[in-house]
C-alpha cells in the first residue's frame, strides 16, 4: 500500500494538519517524524477547532494508528495534555497511539535555556518550547529518550548529567537550574502513563506495511526552515524535507512511494528572519486579517507577504514533490490584485531559484494578476472558481514546475477542490 509524505514547502504554517487529516482517510497510518511542540496543526472538522501540537493530526479519524517518531523531541506534558483534551472530545476512542522508546524527551531546562537565549541579543524568534536545546543534548550524546523513563535510576543518573551540563550555561544567561531532584519526580508520575505507549516504531511502521496497511508521514514545519537547507540560521533543530521523513520515521527511502508539497497562495514567517515578499501595506494587513495569521502555537502575528516562486522552486528541488497541495486561496478574495515573486535580483543578477545564503540580499521581482471578487470558499472543482482565480492557481502550477493536486478554499475539511489523490494510482 502507498506510503506518501507530506511536507511544508514554506516557513512552516502552510495548512499541513488539514492536508493531512484530509488524506487519512486513505491512510490506515500517520507518522509525525519530526520537531515538537513549536508546530502547531490546526483541524476544523465539523465546525470544531483543534490544535495539535505533538500528536499526528490524523487522530481524528477512527481506527487510525498515530505514531510519533524517533526524529521527535516530545514535551511530555504537552503530549499528556493533549491526550486529556481529546480523550474528553471523544477523539481517542477507536484510535491507537504509539511513541517511539528513541525519541528525545524535552526538559525544563531545555525551555529554560530557550526562554533565556530569546530574552538576550542573540535572539532569533524560536517558539521557547525547548526544542533547540532538546536536540542539542541529543547531538551531545546526553539527551534523555523515552525509552529512559521506564528504567528509574538510569533517568535519575541522566538527569543529573544533563542539569549539570546545562548549569554554566543558565547561569551565565541570568537564570537559577533548575532542581534534577524535582524533574525526576514529575517524570516519573507521568511515565505511568506514557510508558505503555512506547514502542520499537520504526519496526512497527514495516510491520503496517507488510500488513498491506496505507501510511503518512505528516511533515512539521517548512522546508525553509530546515537546518541544512533553510535560511540559516534562521532555521529550525531539525530536517524538515523528505530527508527527514526518512530519518525521523526509521522507513527505507525505497518505501515512500509520493511526496506532497503544502504551500499557502501566498507567503508568511514568523520570528525573525530574512522575507523577501514581506508586505507592511494594507495587503499585507488584508492577508493576516482575513487569513487568521497568527501562531497556533505563540499566537505572534505572522509576517505575511506575496507568494514567492524562487523559494518555492527551492522546495520542489530538494524534495521532488509529486504535487502540491495550494492552501488558503480564498484569503485572496477581494483584493484588487494578486502579486507573485517569479525571480529575484540580487547584486544585479537575476535568479529563478532560491540561493538561501544571499536570500536577505534579494529583491523580489513580481508578476502581477487580476483579482476577483466572488467568493471561492463553495467551490469543489476548478471550473466552480472565479476566472482570475483559476487562473491563478494555473499560474502558480506552471511557475513551480509542479502540478497543483489540491486547493484549499476554506479552513473546513470539506472546503477543498481535489484534483488528485496520492493514495491512487493515476
Amino acid at each position: 500500500m502507498p506510503v506518501v509524505a507530506i511536507i511544508g514547502a514554506q516557513w512552516g504554517d502552510e495548512g499541513k494538519g488539514k492536508v493531512v487529516d484530509l488524506y487519512t482517510e486513505f491512510a490506515q497510518v500517520v507518522v509525525r517524524f519530526g520537531g515538537g511542540s513549536n508546530a502547531g496543526h490546526t483541524l476544523v472538522v465539523d465546525g470544531e477547532k483543534l490544535t495539535l501540537r505533538v500528536i499526528p493530526s490524523g487522530i481524528l479519524r477512527r481506527g487510525t494508528l498515530c505514531v510519533l517518531g524517533q526524529g521527535m523531541v516530545i514535551d511530555p506534558e504537552v503530549l499528556l495534555g493533549e491526550m486529556d483534551t481529546l480523550a474528553g472530545k471523544g477523539h481517542l476512542e477507536g484510535r491507537s497511539l504509539a511513541v517511539s522508546r528513541h525519541a528525545h524527551v524535552v526538559l525544563p531546562y531545555h525551555q529554560l535555556v530557550d526562554e533565556l537565549r530569546e530574552s538576550g541579543p542573540g535572539a532569533i524568534g524560536t517558539t521557547k518550547k525547548g526544542i533547540g536545546p532538546a536536540y542539542e543534548d541529543k547531538a551531545a550524546r546526553r539527551g534523555i529518550r523515552f525509552v529512559d523513563l521506564a528504567d528509574r535510576p538510569l533517568l535519575r543518573a541522566k538527569l543529573e548529567r544533563a542539569t549539570a551540563a546545562w548549569k554554566p550555561t543558565i547561569e551565565s544567561l541570568g537564570g537559577e537550574p533548575p532542581e534534577p531532584a524535582a524533574i525526576f519526580e514529575t517524570l516519573a508520575a507521568q511515565a505511568e502513563k506514557i510508558v505503555p505507549l512506547l514502542a520499537d516504531t520504526a519496526a512497527l511502521l514495516h510491520d503496517e506495511l507488510a500488513r498491506g496497511r496505507s501510511l503518512l508521514l505528516e511533515g512539521a514545519q517548512g522546508t525553509l526552515l530546515d537546518l541544512d537547507h533553510g535560511t540559516y540560521p534562521f532555521v529550525t533543530s531539525s530536517s524538515c524535507t523528505v530527508g527527514g521523513a526518512i530519518t525521523g520515521s526509521g522507513l527505507s527511502p525505497r518505501r515512500i512511494d509520493r511526496v506532497i508539497g503544502i504551500t499557502k497562495a501566498y507567503a508568511t514567517r514568523v520570528g525573525a528572519g530574512p522575507f523577501p515578499t514581506e508586505l507592511g501595506d494594507e495587503a499585507g494587513n488584508h492577508l493576516r486579517r482575513v487569513g487568521g495569521e497568527y501562531g497556533s502555537v505563540t499566537g505572534r502575528p505572522r509576517r505575511c507577504g506575496w507568494l514567492d516562486l524562487p523559494a518555492l522552486r527551492r522546495a520542489v528541488l530538494l524534495n521532488g514533490f509529486d504535487g502540491l497541495a495550494l492552501t488558503k486561496l480564498d484569503v485572496l478574495t477581494g483584493m484588487p490584485e494578486v502579486k507573485a515573486c517569479v525571480a529575484y535580483e540580487i547584486d544585479g543578477r537575476r535568479h529563478e531559484l532560491c540561493p538561501t545564503d544571499a536570500i536577505d540580499r534579494a529583491v523580489p521581482i513580481y508578476e502581477t494578476f487580476p483579482g476577483w471578487t466572488e467568493p471561492t470558499d463553495g467551490a469543489r472543482t476548478l471550473a466552480d472558481l472565479p476566472a482570475p482565480a483559476r487562473r491563478y492557481v494555473e499560474s502558480v502550477e506552471s511557475l513551480a514546475g509542479c502540478p497543483v493536486v489540491l486547493v484549499g478554499v476554506g479552513p473546513a475539511r470539506e472546503q477543498t477542490i481535489v484534483l488528485s489523490n496520492p493514495f491512487r494510482r493515476q
